[in-house]
C-alpha cells in the first residue's frame, strides 16, 4: 500500500511541482492539498494523511502555527516542513516543536524521497549544508556561548558522538557501523539524549544541540 501525503503550501506550482514528483513514486501517493494551515487542520481531520508536506509561510494561517495546533491535539502525523534559505528562523522553530525534517522547495527528486522515507520510519533526514545556513545567522547575531557544565544536560562522551553524527545526518544504521556498536545500542542512546534535553525527536535534539553550542556543524 501506498503512503498518503498531504501538501500544504499557498502557492500553486509549488503543490503542483511536488505532485508531478510524487506521482512517480510507487511508495507514495498525494491524497490532498491545501492553501494555509486552517485549510490543512481541516484536510488533516478528513483525509488522516500517513505524512505532511507543510510550507512555513502562509497567509490565514502559517506552518508554525499549524503544527503548534497539531501538537496540542497530540497529533503522530510526521510533517516535513518546506522552506526556503531565507526562512532560518521559521525552520529552527519549527524543527524545535516537533517537525521531522525539512525540505527546500527546489530539492532534488532522490532527496524528496529519502526524507519522506525516514519521517516515515521516525527518524529525521537532516542534510549538514542545510543546517550550517539554518544557523549561520543565529550564530553570526549571537556571542558564541562558553560551554559550561552548568549551561547544558551532562551527556556521556558517546551520547556526544551519537549528537554529532546526527548532526551531519547520519542514520541509527551508520552511526553504529562507525562507532562498531549495535543499531539498538545507537537508538538507546538517542532515548537519552532525548530525555536529557527534554525532547522527543532528532530534529528537536540537533536543533536545541546546535543552538546550545552541544555540537558543532
Amino acid at each position: 500500500m501506498k503512503h498518503n501525503v498531504l501538501i500544504v503550501d499557498d502557492h500553486f506550482v509549488v503543490r503542483e511541482g511536488l505532485k508531478l514528483i510524487l506521482e512517480t513514486s510507487e511508495e507514495y501517493q498525494v491524497i490532498g492539498e491545501a492553501e494555509n494551515g486552517q485549510v490543512a487542520l481541516q484536510r488533516i481531520e478528513e483525509l488522516k494523511p500517513d505524512i505532511i508536506l507543510m510550507d512555513l509561510n502562509m497567509p490565514v494561517m502559517n506552518g508554525i502555527e499549524a503544527i503548534e495546533k497539531l501538537q496540542e491535539q497530540h497529533s503522530s502525523i510526521p510533517i516535513v516542513i518546506l522552506t526556503t534559505y531565507n526562512e532560518d528562523d521559521l525552520m529552527i522553530k519549527g524543527l524545535t516543536i516537533g517537525a521531522k525534517g525539512y525540505l527546500l522547495k527546489d530539492t532534488k527528486r532522490e532527496h524528496l524521497f529519502r526524507t519522506l522515507d525516514s519521517a516515515i520510519r521516525g527518524e529525521t533526514l537532516l542534510q549538514p549544508e542545510i543546517m550550517e545556513i539554518v544557523f549561520q545567522a543565529k550564530r553570526q547575531a549571537t556571542p558564541k556561548k562558553q560551554s559550561t557544565s552548568n549551561s547544558f544536560p551532562s551527556l556521556s562522551e558517546k551520547e556526544k558522538i551519537v549528537l554529532q553524527a546526527a548532526a551531519y545526518g547520519h542514520r541509527s544504521k551508520e552511526i553504529a557501523f562507525d562507532m562498531g556498536i549495535a543499531e539498538r545500542t545507537v537508538k538507546a542512546h538517542l532515548t537519552n539524549i532525548y530525555n536529557k534535553l527534554g525532547v522527543d525527536s532528532r530534529a528537536q535534539a540537533v536543533a536545541i544541540a546546535v543552538e546550545q553550542g552541544l555540537v558543532h556543524i
